[in-house]
């Protein structure tokens, strides 16, 4: 038994390691800089909460916030029923159907340079797939990346199409472990493929979809890559989002204390909204 005990806490070490090292170290380093004034090459000086109450008369903050949360809004959304509906269609054993679904995960695989590389292009105002496609119609296609109400619009389908596949891969496992048996016994009493949906799919599906939600919501309120590959913050600092907004302060301004303090702070909004989402999706178990 102390032998076994040994050889667990042996392969335990490293992931506990790392994560003491790469994940809580960094996080108290943080929290404890987020009372200072440090601009990495003097030491810090502890300040108290001025760097919070700047925070709360910092407007770049609220910009970036209100950036940050209509992201969310959008995709959060469009990120479950895009990638539910895929795992509906796909979930069956006819042809072709290993292809498909091979092909919808492929751009996970991906980096999200490489992902928004492509999507510059497509989303080119002149030479776009994207308004090409639409010139077919008759359509002027705007410039997406360069207009203020559309750049963020533009993100969110970038980042729909490069992550949906990850989570349909998520609903198709949830939907796998439905009992066929519950099926069956819906068909004998006359339920059509909609009640079938709302009454046996959905509530079976209630704990992948708070894992699902969960996960979009944690990500969303992260987003940094597609903003500053795509659009750097603009224009008109229309997407520029609170991990940009920290990565300016701390990496273009050296104000880690201030960037470290609104880390501190999205960190709380992200706990919080999480939160709640396990707090709606209980009330609908």
């Amino acid at each position: 038994m102390a032998k076994q005990n040994t050889m667990g806490m042996i392969f335990a070490a490293p992931p506990v390691i790392l994560f003491l090292v790469f994940t809580l170290f960094p996080m108290i380093m943080a929290i404890a800089l987020s009372f200072t004034d440090y601009d990495i090459i003097n030491a810090p000086k502890f300040v108290g909460l001025k760097n919070f109450r700047k925070i709360i008369q910092d407007q770049f903050f609220w910009i970036s916030l209100k950036n940050t949360l209509y992201y969310t809004v959008l995709y959060v959304p469009s990120g479950l029923l895009l990638s539910l509906a895929a795992a509906l269609f796909l979930n069956s054993e006819k042809r072709m159907v290993g292809l498909f679904r091979t092909l919808f995960y492929l751009p996970v695989l991906s980096s999200t340079v490489a992902t928004a590389t492509l999507w510059f292009w497509i989303l080119n105002p002149q030479l776009g797939l994207l308004n090409g496609f639409l010139k077919i119609f008759g359509i002027d296609g705007p410039a997406w990346l360069y207009d203020s109400k559309l750049a963020m619009i533009a993100i969110v389908m970038m980042s729909l199409w490069a992550g949906f596949g990850g989570n349909m891969m998520i609903f198709l496992s949830g939907l796998k472990g439905i009992p066929q048996i519950y099926y069956e016994a819906a068909k004998v009493e006359g339920a059509n493929r909609f009640q079938m949906f709302r009454f046996i799919t959905m509530p079976s599906l209630t704990k992948t979809t708070f894992l699902v939600s969960t996960m979009l919501i944690i990500g969303t309120l992260q987003v940094f890559d597609q903003a500053f590959v795509l659009t750097k913050g603009g224009p008109g600092n229309a997407t520029i989002t609170l991990v940009y907004y920290i990565y300016n302060n701390g990496f273009k301004n050296l104000k880690m204390g201030y960037a470290s303090s609104i880390s501190l702070v999205l960190f709380l909004i992200i706990l919080g909204m999480t939160v709640i989402n396990q707090r709606i999706n209980k009330a609908e178990i």
